[in-house]
């Protein structure tokens, strides 16, 4: 289970396989280049941030991943949670949120919750990815337009309200160059190795360059990018800053673990191949554990780039690697470089990311389905965009959780088929007189039982037996279990004696371990109905 698919893969490696692994690691490097500085300027950083964290996350989530094909590094998601945590507390805050969210990771993994995300609702996850890519596009603005805007603020429709004003200071070579920008990659044909982002880049760079038109640049915002990575620094924190930070590790680490399993869903897909869920959050603990030492943001797995690491031939995690390798020589050689690209060109970049995470098929088809599903995806995606994505989450995971159980609920069922009601029975064997049969229908739990409960205490006059037809309850909780027993003792109290029939081995085993099963007697528990009916039938006295 903890053995990371790179070991694995290394018994059938062949020197065909690292050739397809290599030219698939460079095509994603390349891809990932402008993605990585554009994330981290989105975030309110210095690009190098992304690029570090695609070079240390990158490799280290590749090298210990439990999926064959994922890709790590800065991921559009984490924009909107760690902008706002450097807002709040600074580089180094975000670094022991990051940090703490890594060991939360590598608990998860150990404890082996990998397999919860597919407990997340789906329109849960549609509506924040589709409220983070309005939200990514929303910041985007000014650097597109080029606008004249000191401070924007961080509340959307404030931020609207202040491009609005600021509008008639647009500048027309940055739109025009992140119009290029996105209509090259949206047009670039998907044959062709260089990615077209890549070309766009260094067309509006050499352009800008060449005709001054006075764009701002990395350089000129940032004063362009250190040569190579940085020497390893470890921040330390106090117990009271760790606890100030800890709500936002937790919501770090659970982006992280929906996003990297999400991919590893995706890649499986794709290849045909089976993901380890716990390596895989392992592998993204160890990363984020790393990529604040060596100046880096969070990681986690990337959808789109490992799409593309695929469709190149990528197979085995050797293309993860050789990705963040191809990243840290461009580092190396051409950090100097980056300092020429237009920002506008980067928005333009960003802008497409949106896009492509909206997920807008996605929500036009759950806006088809039933009403709760509708209510957790609108919720959930308005909240992202006018409050916080933490909030968003939880409130749309609570809500779902509600419908659910109220769909559960009215799914289950109490009928009463005594003898005053037999016109529709087909059983061979009919309920005998002065005994009441409920047959219950679906789960058991403290969504369900006032159904009985209520059918139940209906009951004008004593029967002198009370049969429970629990041959269609697969489930049931402690609620249903109380509910059991206060019958049992109504029973008890009446005189009136208690038979369950067909009941399932969970609910058997709830009964069980209550110790209820002595108490309600063994020769009251029926392999079915039929069977309970005729032991009553010959015992007219009950």
């Amino acid at each position: 289970m903890f053995i990371p698919k790179s070991i694995v893969c290394l018994r059938d490696y062949s020197w065909k396989q690292f050739h397809s692994d290599f030219t698939a690691g460079v095509v994603v490097g390349l891809v990932a280049l402008p993605l990585a500085m554009a994330f981290s300027i989105a975030c309110g950083l210095p690009p190098e941030r992304g690029l570090y964290t695609a070079v240390v996350g990158g490799f280290l989530i590749s090298a210990l991943s439990g999926s064959r094909v994922a890709i790590g590094g800065p991921t559009g998601a984490f924009i909107v949670i760690v902008a706002g945590i450097v807002a709040k507390f600074g580089y180094e805050g975000l670094a022991v949120a990051t940090g703490m969210a890594g060991l939360i990771l590598i608990a998860m993994g150990l404890a082996r919750m990998g397999t919860l995300v597919k407990y997340i609702p789906y329109p849960v996850i549609t509506g924040f990815t589709s409220g983070i890519a309005v939200v990514i596009f929303s910041t985007q603005i000014k650097d597109f337009f080029g606008l004249q805007v000191v401070a924007v603020p961080p509340e959307f429709i404030d931020k609207w309200a202040v491009y609005l004003k600021a509008l008639p200071s647009f500048n027309p070579y940055s739109l025009g160059i992140g119009l290029f920008t996105t209509l090259c990659i949206f047009s670039w044909p998907r044959q062709w190795k260089v990615p077209g982002s890549v070309v766009a880049l260094t067309v509006t760079s050499v352009a800008a360059a060449w005709g001054h038109w006075g764009v701002e640049t990395i350089g000129t915002r940032f004063g362009g990018i250190p040569q190579g990575l940085p020497h390893p620094q470890f921040v330390l924190a106090s117990w009271a800053q760790m606890k100030l930070l800890l709500p936002s590790a937790f919501t770090v680490a659970a982006l992280a673990a929906i996003e990297s399993l999400l991919c590893a869903v995706v890649a499986d897909g794709m290849i045909g191949g089976r993901h380890k869920s716990n390596m895989e959050l392992v592998a993204q603990g160890v990363a984020n554990c790393l990529s604040p030492v060596f100046g880096g943001i969070p990681a986690t797995g990337a959808i789109a780039r490992t799409a593309t690491n695929v469709k190149n031939g990528g197979r085995t995690p050797m293309a993860g690697m050789v990705h963040a390798l191809v990243l840290l020589v461009i580092l190396l050689s051409a950090g100097p470089l980056a300092a020429h690209i237009p920002l506008a060109a980067l928005a333009g970049v960003l802008v497409v990311v949106c896009y492509h995470m909206s997920e807008w098929h996605s929500f036009k088809f759950i806006l088809t389905g039933p009403l709760s599903d509708i209510a957790v995806l609108l919720t959930t995606f308005l909240l992202t965009v006018f409050v916080d994505l933490t909030m968003a989450v939880g409130v749309g995971m609570v809500l779902a959780s509600f419908l659910f159980m109220r769909n559960v609920a009215a799914l289950s069922g109490v009928k009463a088929l005594t003898h005053e009601r037999e016109t529709e029975r087909k059983e061979e064997t009919p309920v005998p007189s002065g005994v009441e049969v409920y047959s219950i229908n679906g789960s058991f739990f403290f969504g369900a039982v006032e159904k009985l409960m209520e059918v139940e205490q209906s009951l004008f006059k004593a029967p002198r037996a009370l049969v429970l037809d629990m041959a269609g309850v697969f489930y049931m909780d402690s609620t249903g279990l109380k509910t059991i027993r206060d019958i049992r003792r109504r029973c008890e109290t009446r005189g009136t004696r208690l038979m369950l029939a067909g009941v399932q081995p969970q609910p058997f085993s709830v009964l069980h371990k209550a110790k209820k099963v002595d108490k309600i007697g063994k020769d009251n528990f029926k392999p079915t109905l039929e069977k309970a009916l005729a032991e009553l039938a010959l015992s007219p006295k009950g």
